[in-house]
């Protein structure tokens, strides 16, 4: 048998393998039962409805836990492959076909809406790029006390526009920010009428096929979706299931559904540049200014604000029963997504939270 001899420099290079592993271990270890923390403290109920949380840094996770029922009826936990709606993060998708077709050379998003919806009230003024950023001065039609009368009704994209295309606007275009669902459902309207396909189809093909993103849809409370995360609301007496809407509502700005695993997946596909070109998608994170000059932390599709000097991109969602929020910090390529089957359980502060302790951490390991 061959002995095998080590010199001094071939045992130093073993020892520092092993103490690094042991390093790298520790605080694995150490961020793990932080983050266990912090979701304990949202997530109290193990029998009720919970959330499931995906951390990755690189493209690749590093924590990864749910929380809580996916069913409470029938006592099903929730796991990693529970599919929830993720009601406004819908939004980046939108923003990212408008993006998609522009690139392509169907559209532009400084053109009028009167381009494409003739009959819009002040349509010439109005452009995508207000929609895109919530500059329009659209009332937000979810706001409107009339809702609750097509709210059971299935909608066409032309229906939900007309219900809401005479009310007068807040302000002139540009000159405020203000969230408006309506003008999102301009754009995924627009998105059909350019394409010539609907939104969810366009969607499938250009976003979800490309990106890998075999767990998500166009949400629907009818066809048989495997693994769906159930929807709750919490009253004084305990749980109920949520409210019912006709899904045909939200549309492109928030009746998507999807996985941690799978918006890793598309945060990964936006990076690698796999949907659009590197000048193109930096649209979508660029911070533009209102018409007296001041700067907006809204881009297309994403919140873009700073929190002591680290520059985060974001975007929450609620809908009957969920609430969801993604953040990513791109100076460190870290990236939390954060789910929850209950509105009670909202995910908004905790995800940001982990994200800067998972930044924190990371630089001392």
């Amino acid at each position: 048998m061959k002995t095998i001899k080590f010199n001094s420099i071939h045992l130093f290079v073993i020892f520092f393998i092993i103490i690094g592993s042991t390093f790298n271990t520790v605080y694995a270890q150490n961020l793990e039962s932080k983050i266990d923390s912090l979701l304990l403290n949202v997530f109290k109920d193990k029998n009720g409805p919970g959330g499931e949380f995906l951390v990755s840094k690189s493209g690749k996770p590093i924590y990864q836990k749910a929380f809580g029922k996916a069913n409470i009826e029938l006592d099903f936990n929730l796991t990693s492959e529970n599919i929830f709606q993720i009601g406004s993060i819908t939004k980046q998708f939108t923003a990212v076909s408008v993006l998609i077709l522009e690139e392509k050379g169907k559209l532009n998003v400084n053109d009028p809406i009167s381009k494409y919806i003739p009959d819009y009230p002040m349509g010439d003024k109005i452009t995508l790029h207000h929609l895109l950023t919530h500059t329009s001065g659209l009332k937000d039609f979810t706001k409107m006390k009339s809702l609750q009368e097509i709210s059971q009704k299935e909608m066409t994209p032309k229906m939900i526009v007309d219900f809401f295309k005479n009310e007068p606007v807040d302000f002139a275009p540009g000159e405020k920010f203000y969230y408006s669902n309506s003008g999102y459902i301009i754009l995924g309207y627009i998105i059909e009428l350019v394409s010539g396909e609907t939104y969810e189809d366009f969607v499938q093909k250009n976003i979800f096929d490309k990106a890998g993103m075999t767990k998500s849809f166009y949400a629907s409370d009818r066809k048989i979706i495997p693994k769906r995360a159930y929807g709750y609301h919490k009253k004084e007496n305990g749980y109920v299931n949520k409210t019912q809407i006709s899904l045909s509502i939200p549309f492109s700005s928030g009746s998507l559904m999807s996985t941690t695993v799978d918006m890793l997946k598309w945060q990964n596909a936006l990076n690698q540049n796999l949907l659009l070109n590197p000048k193109t998608i930096k649209k979508a994170f660029t911070k533009y200014k209102l018409n007296d000059g001041q700067e907006l932390s809204y881009g297309y599709g994403w919140h873009l604000s700073e929190i002591n000097g680290v520059q985060l991109r974001k975007h929450g969602g609620s809908v009957f029963g969920f609430k969801s929020m993604g953040v990513y910090i791109p100076s460190e390529d870290i990236y939390v997504i954060g789910l929850s089957n209950c509105d009670c359980n909202s995910p908004t502060k905790v995800t940001e939270d982990i994200a800067l302790l998972t930044m924190k951490i990371l630089k001392k390991a």
